[in-house]
């Protein structure tokens, strides 16, 4: 915007959207699709232009450890092992909300019951596999303790480092 030397105003009037769209755009507040962030750069001269390359998370050591052992759980997690699961799952998430306080942990618990609750075994591969800072902040909170035996999670901690 600084090198065409175009405003807010301008670039909403030629492009189509609004205003607060692109000013909340701008202060991080929101995403815009790839369709309308092509759509802002083409009224200034510019084409949007999406590289797809795989690119190492970058994540603390107790991160990467929960996540391993996460991903792990989920190459068994189906529909029946959910099942068999559940009790312990619930047992859980019992204890984890009489010992936990303030959010996101509190908001993370609900989305863990909702997940579980309804056997969206997809949601939970999500969540459980995910590197996104949502599915990170998700698995602080885990209610998927003592799934995996010891031997399995000793397996995946010594790969881990």
């Amino acid at each position: 915007m600084l090198e065409t030397s175009t405003t807010q105003s301008d670039l909403s009037r030629v492009s189509g959207i609004r205003q607060s769209s692109i000013s909340q755009f701008l202060s991080g507040k929101v995403n815009l699709s790839d369709e309308q962030l092509d759509r802002l750069l083409s009224c200034m001269g510019y084409r949007l232009e999406v590289v797809r390359r795989p690119v190492v998370a970058e994540l603390t050591r107790s991160e990467r450890r929960s996540w391993r052992l996460h991903r792990q759980l989920s190459t068994h997690l189906t529909r029946s092992s959910l099942e068999e699961w559940r009790p312990r799952i619930e047992r859980n998430l019992r204890r984890l909300r009489e010992n936990v306080s303030g959010q996101p942990h509190v908001r993370n618990l609900d989305r863990w019951q909702s997940l579980v609750g309804s056997g969206d075994v997809p949601g939970l591969h999500r969540v459980l596999t995910g590197l996104d800072r949502d599915s990170i902040e998700m698995r602080e909170i885990s209610p998927m303790g003592g799934l995996l035996s010891q031997d399995e999670r000793s397996d995946v901690l010594r790969m881990a480092g």
